[in-house]
């Protein structure tokens, strides 16, 4: 389903964002996936996005059971620049679109990445589920922020030759969040490099469980 071109106001100025409606035919609130670019695709140009990844599986899709936001950021900034309005525009679509709040899932490549980590840390009550993608770890994510993702079911992707992210780095932290009871699968690409997120989202059972995760359901288990 060929996405939208919007554009999201905050007190930050304006955030452009590429959009996608749940399907048609959908009765019930549906899941809301929202992506966060790498840093190559920061600018002030939304095409650039639609060039691989997550954003061109969705465009290229006849329909998807979720609704899609991927906001865009300037060349100068980080995503911890503008959690805030990443926060804003979620919840804006959870009460212009049929969203279910309690299905929200954070996708990120890269420097991406890094922004899930750190807007998740700070609202781990916000996401149902969380996909890094060729991403660093911000070392300034404190122990205690780590603890609040444990409840929070972690999909972590990396290519064994990348030459960006040793893949010791990623496991380590990988072995720091199972340490604190965090629920986190780690998949090694062994022939892929960074850029690996064309095979990643694209590949059926992820997409499937973007839509099998609920917050509800993560409650009742904690």
């Amino acid at each position: 389903m060929p996405v939208e071109q919007r554009s999201h106001d905050t007190n930050n100025g304006s955030l452009p964002y590429l959009f996608s409606p749940v399907s048609d035919n959908a009765k019930q609130p549906a899941p809301l996936v929202i992506f966060l670019h790498g840093g190559r695709d920061r600018g002030t140009d939304l095409n650039v996005l639609l060039k691989w990844g997550l954003p061109r599986f969705v465009d290229l899709s006849d329909s998807l059971p979720y609704v899609f936001a991927a906001p865009q950021i300037p060349a100068e900034q980080t995503w911890a620049d503008r959690a805030d309005d990443v926060l804003t525009l979620l919840d804006e679509l959870i009460v212009s679109q049929p969203v279910d709040p309690a299905r929200v899932i954070l996708a990120g490549f890269s420097l991406g990445s890094a922004g899930i980590w750190h807007i998740a840390a700070l609202h781990p009550d916000r996401f149902a589920g969380l996909v890094a993608v060729s991403g660093r770890v911000p070392k300034t994510l404190a122990e205690s922020e780590l603890a609040a993702l444990k409840n929070i079911p972690v999909q972590i992707f990396q290519g064994g030759q990348d030459k960006n992210l040793p893949i010791e780095d990623t496991e380590i932290f990988v072995e720091r969040l199972r340490n604190v009871g965090g629920k986190v699968d780690l998949t090694v690409l062994p022939e892929g490099d960074h850029f690996i997120a064309d095979e990643v989202y694209g590949n059926p059972k992820l997409q499937q469980w973007l839509i099998s995760q609920n917050r509800r359901e993560i409650s009742v288990v904690a």
